[in-house]
């Protein structure tokens, strides 16, 4: 077994951040507005487009605060250009301001750049431009850009964009999506990108850029996938042959020409990712479970037992697992603990749970048998990905189980279980984490099959009651009134206290975060035999706790840890299974939840507290789907 000791990773560092780009025979403020608006999950302190006219001049619009702000100014326009770029802006370097707001331009105003992403070494190209005579505006490191790629202009590029950019990009150190345009190219788009997602698209009417596929999910279902390193050239020239008029060339990092670029399809309709009659997106993506769960156990079981075709481990590979590491962050990581049960459990293969940002600088034991899991929503998530390149580097295979076709945790890892939960726009993660539970179910039965630990009668039936589980899921949706109903016991609180045992603990764990994420509630979750250990001091008269406490094998010692807290006058809301009248004689509110196997309880019961935040948040007047200072694809390390 060999010992690894911490890697120097490169620092996947980005502003966690909306870009989208457009040059075509259409109006370009239309697109950047609405994909704007579709990527502000991605950020919202501030927001900016730059437009390129035909009378050699770019417009700059931008402003702190959310798009709607930045759309009502963009109503003064009264041109029509047909070439920008716009972008929605989670700060890190320089606060939320107009000055800092993106796009930022050179010193003349003769080129304008938005950047998702971090310069590390902004301090250091910033005093050399400054010294070179170069004025800024901002204290942004995203404005280095603009200046070198300005300076380079100047100098070796000679007026070539594309060379200036390249070998600006050859100066910084960071990651960057990043898209340009200039005056004097007014069909012309330039894009570069290392670290941080860009996606590109062409259609008769023009030429795409965006950092999510979702902004592009109403213009096309094929997109180009920008690699590390890349550059490209986007452009429209109406006197082109009809079908060639808008085009996308892709280059290398030293310039030469890439024949074919990676492409992918985006399998589900622009209405998606709209909100659909619902309240706000977190409402449709608690409502949206069921089928994300459907769609993905659909075809999983075969005459050979679980289909996993994706994984492509070969029988013997599995069989000399030793160990397996499942890293992941914040919601996913809680997806985590409970796959380790149900992989230790059922397959009897030692797992290690580990949070990304704190197992990147550890030591781990590898082999070459060992198998590393990331779990990522987005694909993005920084540390998960610096994780897997770390598990890489040492000789693991690594497993990506995510939710986005084509980011970056797909690209890079050996095998790939798509969650299929769809475009999932809110900030709280609800869909997506069910979906991931049951991907990891699907995961645990695979291996159990595969290494002998259970016969395929077993997996057949616990197959058959996993898909009982998007019905019972159907069944708690009709219960929120349940959640609404528990809603007083929060709203003058100063905090909460979460308490489970076994799954419960996890399931617990989630709810706390749920309810931290959208209402802006303290809230703290303890497995309940710890409760007694430091928590319990918490507790007086009206304290919130919530107890998750199903009907399972450590029922009835958690019922002793309610009654520990109703002595001491907590308000005890408990997520317990129906009929359960011990349960109902302790609890001041209850959250009920049909019968079901103890370990796809997880699955079905969260989602009363995904519901209960929801209420919480609302009856203390929060915005529920963008929750102040939380972004939805965390990049940033």
């Amino acid at each position: 077994m060999r010992k690894v000791w911490p890697l120097r990773l490169k620092k996947w560092l980005a502003n966690m951040c909306g870009i989208v780009g457009y040059t075509g025979k259409d109006e370009a403020l239309p697109f950047l507005i609405d994909g704007l608006m579709t990527l502000e999950y991605r950020g919202y302190d501030s927001a900016g487009v730059a437009l390129l006219g035909e009378k050699g001049k770019i417009e700059q619009i931008k402003c702190k605060g959310r798009v709607a702000a930045l759309a009502e100014l963009c109503k003064k326009f009264d041109t029509t250009p047909t070439t920008g770029i716009a972008h929605t802006r989670w700060a890190t370097h320089g606060e939320p301001s107009d000055t800092n707001a993106h796009p930022h331009a050179d010193c003349f105003g003769t080129l304008s750049v938005v950047h998702n992403g971090i310069i590390e070494n902004y301090q250091e190209l910033r005093a050399e431009l400054e010294a070179a005579g170069h004025n800024f505006k901002s204290t942004t490191d995203t404005e280095v850009i603009a200046h070198l790629v300005e300076e380079n202009l100047k100098r070796e590029a000679k007026g070539d964009l594309l060379l200036a950019l390249q070998l600006a990009t050859s100066r910084m150190v960071g990651s960057w999506a990043i898209a340009v345009i200039k005056v004097d190219a007014p069909h012309e788009l330039y894009v570069a990108r290392s670290g941080s997602p860009l996606v590109l698209a062409t259609t008769d009417t023009g030429a795409y850029a965006a950092s999510d596929v979702t902004a592009l999910a109403g213009i096309t279902s094929h997109v180009i996938n920008l690699e590390d390193g890349q550059l490209a050239h986007l452009s429209y020239d109406a006197t082109r042959a009809k079908g060639e008029q808008a085009r996308i060339e892709v280059f290398e990092s030293d310039g030469a020409l890439v024949k074919k670029p990676d492409t992918f399809d985006i399998d589900w309709d622009a209405s998606a990712a709209t909100m659909g009659g619902y309240p706000d997106f977190m409402a449709k993506e608690i409502a949206e479970q069921p089928e994300a769960i459907r769609r993905l156990l659909k075809d999983r079981l075969t005459k050979e037992g679980i289909r996993l075709d994706e994984l492509n481990i070969s029988p013997k590979e599995i069989a000399a697992i030793d160990r397996i590491y499942i890293v992941a962050c914040g919601t996913s990581y809680h997806v985590g603990l409970i796959a380790r049960t149900l992989i230790e459990t059922w397959a009897k293969i030692p797992v290690v749970v580990e949070q990304a940002s704190e197992f990147n600088y550890e030591e781990v034991l590898v082999t070459q048998h060992t198998l590393c899991v990331i779990i990522t929503q987005s694909g993005e998530t920084a540390d998960t990905l610096a994780s897997a390149r770390k598990m890489h580097a040492a000789g693991a295979k690594v497993l990506a189980i995510t939710n986005v076709i084509g980011s970056s945790a797909a690209r890079e890892a050996d095998a790939v279980v798509y969650v299929q939960a769809g475009p999932e726009v809110s900030v709280a993660s609800t869909k997506a984490y069910t979906a991931q539970m049951v991907a990891s179910v699907l995961l645990a039965l695979f291996l159990a099959e595969k290494t002998g630990m259970m016969g395929p009668r077993e997996v057949e039936n616990k197959f058959e009651e996993l898909q009982r589980v998007p019905d019972l899921i159907e069944e708690v949706l009709t219960r929120a009134w349940q959640d609404e109903a528990a809603t007083p016991a929060f709203t003058d609180a100063q905090s909460a206290l979460f308490l489970g045992r076994s799954f419960g603990a996890t399931t617990a764990a989630e709810g706390a975060l749920k309810l931290k994420e959208i209402s802006y509630l303290h809230a703290e979750a303890y497995p309940a035999g710890e409760m007694k250990h430091g928590p319990i001091a918490l507790i007086d008269n009206g304290f919130p706790v919530v107890v998750v406490c199903p009907d399972d094998h450590v029922r009835y010692k958690t019922i002793s840890n309610i009654e520990e807290v109703k002595a001491r006058g907590a308000t005890v809301i408990t997520l317990a299974t129906d009929n359960d009248q011990k349960i109902a004689q302790l609890s001041d509110y209850l959250l009920l939840v049909p019968p079901a196997p103890e370990y796809y309880t997880p699955i079905i019961g969260v989602v009363h507290l995904q519901m209960l935040a929801r209420f919480v948040a609302l009856a203390r007047g929060c915005d529920i789907d963008k929750p102040r200072n939380l972004a939805k694809s965390v990049t940033v390390e």
